[in-house]
């Protein structure tokens, strides 16, 4: 699983889009979805994981459990 993938299972499991996240935390459309091919840079991961009311270590451990 990817950094990506983790925050889309955490997100669909509330009922948000990655869309609604880049758009409430002010990240450019897409910026998420790089996420699959690249680490993301630490500030970012932080705004996303206190946003989903998560932290950046559990977003990568789910991420690196599923490889």
């Amino acid at each position: 699983m990817t950094v990506y993938t983790a925050v889309k299972t955490i997100a669909k499991s509330q009922g948000k889009s990655i869309y609604r996240i880049e758009r409430d935390l002010g990240f450019g459309n897409g910026m998420i979805s790089k996420w699959n091919k690249s680490i993301p840079r630490a500030d970012k991961l932080q705004a996303v994981a206190d946003y989903l009311g998560t932290t950046p270590q559990y977003l990568l451990r789910l991420a690196k459990e599923e490889e």
